[in-house]
């Protein structure tokens, strides 16, 4: 069995944080969306979970959810299959109001290529392509 990966997001508009997503390429699952939350699925292993903040509070116990304008709650990287479709990903964040940069690392776009997308409230993910061999 291969292991799923589900990110969980806070978001404070769920239904434009789904559109949002939707216009990068992700796929709403009904099944596991309701007025509170947007399951959003890239493939079969990796899909970020759109939750209001007071159905994500639910899940902290004791502790606040971040400010992911100003403040890292998390930095989720994923693949996929070409550098072109890193791009294509970050420049329509930034079309849908969020917004993307690059990191130089050294290291040449052949061998690595990502870039920081940041979503409606500051949630940073990161599409990567690398050959694997």
């Amino acid at each position: 069995m291969s292991t799923m990966v589900f990110v969980n997001y806070p978001v404070k508009d769920v239904q434009a944080s789904t559109v949002f997503y939707e216009k990068l390429g992700f796929k709403k699952n009904e099944d596991f969306s309701n007025e509170r939350s947007s399951s959003m699925v890239w493939d079969d292993t990796f899909w970020i979970m759109l939750l209001e903040y007071d159905f994500y509070n639910l899940f902290l116990k004791n502790k606040k959810i971040a400010d992911t304008k100003s403040q890292s709650g998390t930095l989720t990287a994923f693949s996929v299959e070409s550098a072109d479709a890193v791009r294509k990903i970050a420049e329509a964040a930034k079309a849908n109001g969020g917004d993307y940069f690059s990191v130089d690392m050294g290291i040449p776009e052949d061998q690595m290529f990502s870039l920081e997308v940041t979503d409606l409230d500051g949630n940073q993910f990161e599409p990567v392509w690398m050959p694997v061999s």
